[in-house]
């Protein structure tokens, strides 16, 4: 099922027309996953065995949000529309969600999700859109009323959880969610230090280089959405470039050797780079691609504010 969608589109398109869309993944409910890694507190070292168990139960969900991106990138909006709607109808994400871990998937989803719903909701009649806003409206709840009732440090999914209320609300016109996001990226800036770095971030052993760049990656796409710039930002930004560059620097700080992020570490930050100078739009198939952020990078969200 996991390659099934990602090909399915490219089969799509004849002639201009989208042919007979990919049946929907089956809506998933209920959400019980756990974390995969065995070194609390610091949460640097993942344990393969529970990390299997962690990718067997979400990867329907994460399978259904990998096809929307797909297929929203790909300007399918019959057929994306038609997978939100079945997810939507069903309640998807509404149930029980058990553990952090949990929490953690529906908000990383959701943030998708409205990313996506952002580039086809103009070709969706009435009913459809309120059907899908009303559902991604129920899940930003969720995620504001599991984070306010969150007791514990405000690291990264704190930022993650702003990026998906925010998403949610500049897509269906919800403005007390964009608050709620503007919120958690003033709160994100503050937490910033003068060099770039994040301290709660900087306490994650090999994966702290790692973390800066998860962090970035939705205050890069919220600053966009708000339309905001922050010298916070910039220099987290630049924290992120040259510790890749230069992982000693970063080793130096945190006082372990760091993983070093793979090669689309910075996919994330063309979304950084054309809020502040023109960047040519890449043609699909060529771009970066991240599914949590909307799939095709190299084109702005209609929800971004890039430099015309």
């Amino acid at each position: 099922m996991r390659l099934g969608y990602a090909f399915a589109v490219a089969s799509l398109v004849t002639g201009g027309a989208f042919a007979q869309c990919p049946t929907p993944v089956q809506p998933v409910h209920d959400i019980i996953a756990d974390s995969y890694y065995d070194d609390p507190p610091v949460y640097s070292h993942i344990d393969p065995a529970r990390h299997a168990a962690y990718e067997a139960a979400v990867e329907p969900i994460e399978t259904n949000l990998g096809g929307i991106a797909k297929m929203a990138s790909a300007g399918d909006s019959t057929c994306t529309l038609q997978w939100l709607q079945s997810w939507a109808g069903g309640g998807a994400m509404l149930g029980k969600i058990e553990k952090e871990q949990a929490h953690y998937e529906r908000k990383w989803v959701l943030a998708g999700l409205a990313l996506s719903y952002a580039k086809v909701r103009a070709a969706a009649n009435a009913q459809t859109r309120d059907k899908i806003d009303n559902w991604l409206q129920s899940l930003a709840d969720g995620v504001k009323a599991h984070s306010d009732a969150y007791k514990g440090v405000r690291n990264n999914h704190y930022y993650w959880e702003g990026l998906a209320v925010a998403a949610t609300g500049a897509v269906t016109g919800n403005k007390a969610d964009l608050d709620w996001g503007r919120h958690v990226f003033d709160f994100a800036m503050n937490e910033i230090n003068d060099d770039g770095t994040l301290p709660r971030e900087m306490a994650r052993g090999t994966r702290a280089l790692h973390y800066h760049f998860f962090s970035a990656e939705p205050l890069v796409m919220l600053a966009s959405i708000l339309d905001v710039h922050s010298e916070k930002l910039d220099k987290l930004v630049a924290f992120c470039r040259t510790g890749r560059k230069d992982p000693d620097m970063v080793a130096a700080r945190a006082g372990i050797v760091q993983l070093v992020p793979g090669a689309g570490a910075e996919d994330a930050f063309l979304i950084y780079d054309r809020q502040r100078v023109w960047v040519p739009e890449n043609p699909l198939h060529q771009v970066p691609f991240n599914k949590r952020l909307g799939g095709d990078l190299g084109l702005a969200n209609p929800l971004e504010h890039p430099v015309n």
